[in-house]
């Protein structure tokens, strides 16, 4: 999904090893990512294994043994499969380097290839049918896919997969939902929406336990981050961190689950429709990992609806996440560069806050981030921006596209409104002498 629809990249909190991730100024609620719960339920995942499987980058690693694959093996292991999960960290460019390479691989194999992406919602596919044929330039393209509405992560990172399956005329299929239907079942629950509003999406399998316990790792690391209540619709007040188990007992939880599981039917889906309508074709879907580790989530949809052979490959960074590698997290893994000491093109401008969109216009933002931007320019939680260099702001998108174009050294007004009171503050982007 788009801005805040989701959690993104969390890593080491009390209960997780992921904390929120800040993007382009934006709190991108795009996939989640998190250490199994280690519970006696482990949907059929040997979750207690765990390998060091760190070494050289550039090597195929079955996580189930810690044994190294020969390249041709792993590719050729998994073109075989029916459907193949590439998953991503949004903004890792190392990720989307390994994906793109993989799928070249697996192209070799079987040049019969759809393309799934979770960057796009269903609505957008006639743009990607123009764009696969050949009609779209790429800047037209991302603007009539509206990619920093739907999505917002760096074109940059994603545009080889797109030329790829352009050059090579391969079906792109759009395999995500409008995230207003995700954003509703996370406030009122699935069984409060009506059938005609689920977007064609039928009703999820449920979660296993360990996923639950899994994403109330996510959602006590939303709630210590400010993002939504605090306290649970049947409760007051809370006065300690609230436990695993009093996560699993809230309603706001259980909608919150509910919220994921429509997100990750909706691409399996998708994807299994593919599968099922192209005999023969090996659908490739390129989504974030939290969607894919430990066969909690599409993985999990895929099979309750009958997919044939599913692959589930991820990257692995070889200086953190390789230490302690759970035998189920996917059937192999690729080990990349460590994705902080990549030489990347140059950071994007960050802000430092969580938005959403505010109910009465405007974008609110839910947290502010410690030594960031916008610490330095006094905006705090709650704050409701209305306009950013003289330009109303209408949807998140329009702050992010603002905040992307500001250069080294610039200085941005904002205008927001703080306790019924409309106040100018100024957004100060270092210079490139002050970041050296």
């Amino acid at each position: 999904m788009g801005p805040a629809t989701g959690i993104s990249d969390l890593h080491k909190s009390s209960l997780t090893k992921r904390t929120a991730r800040i993007v382009c100024g934006a709190l991108v609620f795009a996939s989640i990512s998190f250490s199994p719960a280690h519970s006696g339920e482990t949907d059929g995942h040997d979750s207690t294994s765990h390998f060091e499987i760190c070494g050289p980058a550039g090597q195929w690693i079955d996580p189930a043994t810690g044994n190294t694959v020969p390249p041709e093996d792993a590719l050729l292991q998994a073109a075989k499969g029916s459907i193949v999960l590439l998953g991503e960290s949004h903004t890792s460019k190392e990720d989307h380097l390994w994906q793109i390479h993989t799928l070249a691989g697996l192209f070799a194999h079987n040049p019969d290839i759809i393309v799934g992406f979770e960057a796009f919602p269903r609505e957008t596919q006639p743009v990607l049918d123009k764009w696969t044929a050949g009609d779209l330039l790429e800047d037209a393209f991302l603007e009539e896919a509206r990619w920093n509405d739907v999505w917002g992560y760096d074109a940059d990172f994603y545009l080889p997969l797109f030329n790829f399956a352009r050059q090579n005329r391969l079906d792109m299929k759009a395999i995500n939902v409008d995230r207003s239907l995700v954003s509703t079942v996370g406030r009122d629950g699935w069984e409060a929406v009506a059938e005609t509003d689920r977007q064609g999406i039928s009703t999820p399998t449920p979660a296993s336990q360990a996923y639950r316990e899994a994403l109330a790792a996510v959602f006590s690391s939303k709630l210590s981050h400010g993002i939504g209540r605090v306290a649970d619709s049947d409760s007051e007040t809370e006065t300690k961190e609230p436990t695993v188990e009093d996560i699993l007992a809230r309603s706001d939880f259980n909608k919150f689950v509910d919220a994921q599981l429509v997100w990750d039917r909706a691409m399996a889906e998708a994807l299994f429709e593919a599968s099922e309508e192209n005999p023969g074709a090996l659908v490739v879907g390129i989504l974030g990992r939290g969607h894919v580790e430990h066969g909690f989530g599409v993985p999990h949809q895929l099979e309750s609806l009958g997919a044939g052979k599913i692959v589930s490959l991820l990257p692995v960074s070889v200086t953190g996440e390789c230490r302690t590698i759970e035998a189920s997290i996917a059937d192999l893994v690729f080990l990349v560069d460590d994705r902080e000491t990549v030489q990347d093109q140059p950071q994007r401008p960050r802000l430092g806050v969580f938005i959403e969109e505010a109910s009465d216009g405007g974008v609110l933002l839910s947290h502010v981030s410690d030594g960031s931007i916008a610490q330095a320019a006094d905006l705090r939680s709650g704050d409701v921006v209305l306009k950013a260099a003289g330009e109303d702001l209408s949807s998140t998108a329009d702050l992010v596209e603002i905040i992307q174009r500001q250069a080294p050294g610039t200085w941005l007004p904002l205008e927001i409104e703080r306790d019924g009171k409309i106040q100018t503050l100024v957004a100060k982007f270092p210079s490139l002498s002050d970041t050296n």
